[in-house]
């Protein structure tokens, strides 16, 4: 059995043990949340796809750890004046651990 979700703008694929990064939530470690969002849930043959998420459908996760993501470069260049300039950046990110699916 596997899903769809969507959290942070973005649609993972997850199944039941799964371990997914996704951007930060407001949550601390050890804590259990359900992800309502779901748009698709498979289970065998029997594939319910949501208008625009499955009514019922749950997805248990556990927050495992509140990381931050690998280091970006940003840099800025102009020709000719040689104005230079570099960022860095780190997203902030939450680490799930799926514990189950729930068709309702």
């Amino acid at each position: 059995m596997y899903a769809i979700i969507e959290t942070g703008g973005k649609q993972f694929r997850v199944s039941a043990n799964d371990k997914i990064n996704v951007e930060k939530l407001q949550a601390k470690t050890g804590d259990t949340l359900t992800i309502d969002k779901v748009l698709l849930v498979a289970d065998g043959d029997n594939v319910t796809v949501g208008k625009p998420t499955v009514a019922g459908a749950k997805v248990k996760a556990t927050v495992v750890a509140q990381l931050r993501g690998s280091r970006m470069r940003v840099e800025k260049y102009k020709k000719r004046t040689g104005e230079y300039n570099r960022q860095g950046h780190r997203q902030s990110i939450t680490a799930l651990k799926i514990e189950s699916i729930s068709l309702g």
